[in-house]
Protein backbone atom coordinates (compact mmCIF):
# COMPACT_ATOMS: atom_id res chain seq x y z
CA UNK A 1 0.00 0.00 0.00
CA UNK A 2 2.85 2.26 0.52
CA UNK A 3 4.62 2.07 -2.52
CA UNK A 4 1.20 2.42 -4.32
CA UNK A 5 0.76 5.83 -2.68
CA UNK A 6 4.82 6.36 -3.18
CA UNK A 7 4.34 5.66 -7.22
CA UNK A 8 0.98 8.16 -7.28
CA UNK A 9 2.50 10.79 -5.08
CA UNK A 10 5.65 10.50 -8.08
CA UNK A 11 3.08 10.70 -10.48
CA UNK A 12 1.39 13.66 -8.98
CA UNK A 13 4.67 15.75 -8.92
CA UNK A 14 5.69 14.94 -12.44
CA UNK A 15 2.20 16.30 -13.72
CA UNK A 16 2.33 19.22 -11.82
CA UNK A 17 5.67 19.76 -12.85
CA UNK A 18 4.67 19.00 -16.33
CA UNK A 19 1.27 22.10 -16.35
CA UNK A 20 3.76 24.84 -14.13
CA UNK A 21 6.74 23.71 -17.08
CA UNK A 22 4.26 24.34 -20.05
CA UNK A 23 2.34 27.33 -18.44
CA UNK A 24 5.83 28.62 -18.15
CA UNK A 25 6.42 28.54 -21.39
CA UNK A 26 3.43 30.08 -22.31
CA UNK A 27 3.56 32.74 -19.79
CA UNK A 28 7.16 33.78 -21.11
CA UNK A 29 6.29 33.60 -24.79
CA UNK A 30 3.51 36.00 -24.23
CA UNK A 31 5.65 37.88 -22.52
CA UNK A 32 8.40 38.30 -25.34
CA UNK A 33 5.10 39.10 -27.67
CA UNK A 34 4.37 41.90 -26.03
CA UNK A 35 7.67 43.29 -25.34
CA UNK A 36 7.90 42.74 -29.25
CA UNK A 37 4.62 45.06 -29.57
CA UNK A 38 5.75 47.43 -27.37
CA UNK A 39 8.84 47.92 -29.74
CA UNK A 40 6.68 48.13 -32.69
CA UNK A 41 4.27 50.63 -30.89
CA UNK A 42 7.36 52.95 -30.87
CA UNK A 43 8.52 52.18 -34.30
CA UNK A 44 5.85 52.56 -35.68
CA UNK A 45 5.64 56.22 -33.56
CA UNK A 46 8.89 57.15 -35.25
CA UNK A 47 7.84 56.42 -38.83
CA UNK A 48 5.24 58.91 -38.30
CA UNK A 49 7.89 61.31 -37.08
CA UNK A 50 9.84 61.45 -39.92
CA UNK A 51 7.91 62.76 -42.56
CA UNK A 52 6.85 65.89 -40.67
CA UNK A 53 10.52 66.19 -40.23
CA UNK A 54 12.09 65.68 -43.43
CA UNK A 55 8.95 68.28 -44.76
CA UNK A 56 9.93 70.41 -42.09
CA UNK A 57 13.86 69.67 -43.60
CA UNK A 58 12.62 70.24 -47.31
CA UNK A 59 11.19 73.65 -46.47
CA UNK A 60 14.83 74.87 -45.78
CA UNK A 61 16.77 73.00 -47.45
CA UNK A 62 14.76 71.53 -50.88
CA UNK A 63 17.85 70.95 -52.98
CA UNK A 64 18.94 67.87 -50.32
CA UNK A 65 16.68 65.07 -52.94
CA UNK A 66 18.70 62.51 -51.97
CA UNK A 67 19.31 62.71 -48.52
CA UNK A 68 15.37 62.36 -48.42
CA UNK A 69 15.05 60.04 -51.12
CA UNK A 70 17.30 57.49 -48.55
CA UNK A 71 15.71 58.26 -45.27
CA UNK A 72 11.84 57.17 -47.79
CA UNK A 73 13.46 54.20 -48.78
CA UNK A 74 14.83 53.36 -45.62
CA UNK A 75 11.74 54.11 -43.35
CA UNK A 76 9.87 52.07 -46.39
CA UNK A 77 12.19 49.12 -45.47
CA UNK A 78 11.91 49.34 -41.80
CA UNK A 79 8.35 49.49 -42.03
CA UNK A 80 7.67 46.39 -43.98
CA UNK A 81 10.64 44.22 -42.11
CA UNK A 82 9.20 41.13 -41.08
CA UNK A 83 11.60 39.36 -38.10
CA UNK A 84 13.72 40.87 -35.28
CA UNK A 85 16.70 40.33 -37.23
CA UNK A 86 14.96 41.91 -40.54
CA UNK A 87 13.92 44.95 -38.08
CA UNK A 88 17.50 45.70 -36.52
CA UNK A 89 18.98 45.96 -40.68
CA UNK A 90 16.53 48.22 -41.15
CA UNK A 91 16.79 50.20 -38.03
CA UNK A 92 20.30 50.61 -38.43
CA UNK A 93 19.42 51.86 -41.84
CA UNK A 94 17.18 54.09 -41.02
CA UNK A 95 19.23 55.74 -38.15
CA UNK A 96 22.10 56.20 -40.66
CA UNK A 97 19.92 58.37 -43.01
CA UNK A 98 18.42 60.46 -40.42
CA UNK A 99 22.03 61.20 -39.03
CA UNK A 100 22.49 62.46 -42.44
CA UNK A 101 18.96 64.53 -42.27
CA UNK A 102 20.20 66.12 -39.09
CA UNK A 103 23.60 66.77 -40.79
CA UNK A 104 21.93 68.82 -43.27
CA UNK A 105 20.20 70.59 -40.89
CA UNK A 106 23.58 71.64 -39.30
CA UNK A 107 23.90 73.73 -42.79
CA UNK A 108 20.48 75.90 -42.22
CA UNK A 109 20.62 77.86 -38.62
CA UNK A 110 17.07 79.54 -39.51
CA UNK A 111 16.02 75.77 -39.58
CA UNK A 112 17.90 75.02 -36.58
CA UNK A 113 15.81 77.41 -34.93
CA UNK A 114 11.97 76.38 -36.21
CA UNK A 115 10.02 75.47 -33.49
CA UNK A 116 8.72 72.73 -35.05
CA UNK A 117 11.93 71.41 -36.38
CA UNK A 118 12.86 71.67 -32.93
CA UNK A 119 9.83 70.24 -31.24
CA UNK A 120 10.09 67.01 -33.92
CA UNK A 121 14.25 66.26 -33.12
CA UNK A 122 12.60 66.05 -29.33
CA UNK A 123 10.32 63.95 -29.82
CA UNK A 124 12.29 62.02 -32.06
CA UNK A 125 15.10 61.45 -29.30
CA UNK A 126 12.02 60.60 -26.65
CA UNK A 127 11.17 58.18 -29.12
CA UNK A 128 14.34 56.46 -29.56
CA UNK A 129 14.73 56.32 -25.85
CA UNK A 130 11.83 54.86 -25.77
CA UNK A 131 12.61 52.17 -28.22
CA UNK A 132 15.88 51.47 -26.93
CA UNK A 133 13.63 50.65 -23.34
CA UNK A 134 11.50 48.81 -25.33
CA UNK A 135 14.69 46.88 -26.69
CA UNK A 136 16.03 45.80 -23.73
CA UNK A 137 13.04 44.91 -22.45
CA UNK A 138 12.29 42.40 -25.36
CA UNK A 139 15.78 41.25 -25.33
CA UNK A 140 15.40 40.55 -21.40
CA UNK A 141 12.69 38.36 -22.17
CA UNK A 142 13.70 36.79 -25.08
CA UNK A 143 16.78 35.71 -23.18
CA UNK A 144 14.69 34.17 -20.47
CA UNK A 145 13.24 32.44 -22.91
CA UNK A 146 15.26 30.88 -24.56
CA UNK A 147 17.51 30.01 -21.39
CA UNK A 148 14.48 28.09 -20.50
CA UNK A 149 13.79 26.35 -23.71
CA UNK A 150 17.80 25.29 -23.04
CA UNK A 151 18.22 24.06 -20.01
CA UNK A 152 17.08 20.53 -18.30
CA UNK A 153 14.51 19.64 -17.84
CA UNK A 154 12.07 21.91 -18.63
CA UNK A 155 13.83 21.57 -22.69
CA UNK A 156 11.69 18.58 -22.71
CA UNK A 157 8.39 20.27 -22.10
CA UNK A 158 9.35 22.96 -24.82
CA UNK A 159 10.58 20.43 -27.84
CA UNK A 160 7.49 18.15 -26.71
CA UNK A 161 5.45 21.55 -27.86
CA UNK A 162 7.23 22.54 -30.66
CA UNK A 163 8.32 25.99 -28.78
CA UNK A 164 11.00 27.62 -30.62
CA UNK A 165 13.50 30.33 -29.90
CA UNK A 166 13.12 33.65 -29.83
CA UNK A 167 15.41 36.01 -32.09
CA UNK A 168 16.97 39.15 -30.15
CA UNK A 169 16.43 43.04 -31.25
CA UNK A 170 20.45 43.88 -31.64
CA UNK A 171 21.22 46.81 -34.22
CA UNK A 172 24.33 45.79 -35.88
CA UNK A 173 27.54 47.02 -34.94
CA UNK A 174 29.15 48.18 -38.20
CA UNK A 175 29.89 51.42 -37.37
CA UNK A 176 27.96 54.30 -38.32
CA UNK A 177 24.33 52.33 -37.74
CA UNK A 178 25.54 51.53 -34.39
CA UNK A 179 25.29 55.01 -33.16
CA UNK A 180 22.39 56.33 -31.68
CA UNK A 181 20.74 59.22 -33.63
CA UNK A 182 22.61 62.79 -33.05
CA UNK A 183 19.86 65.20 -32.43
CA UNK A 184 21.35 68.79 -31.40
CA UNK A 185 19.08 71.38 -30.08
Amino acid sequence: MTTQWIIIAIAAVLIIWFFLTYNGFVTIRNRVEEAWADIEVQLKRRYDLIPNLVNTVKGYASHENATFENITKARATAMQAGTAEEHAKAEGELSGALKSLFAVSEAYPDLKANTNFLELQRELSDTENKIQAARRFYNGNVRDYNTKLDTAPSNMVGKLFSFSKKEYFDIPDDGVESQPVAVQF
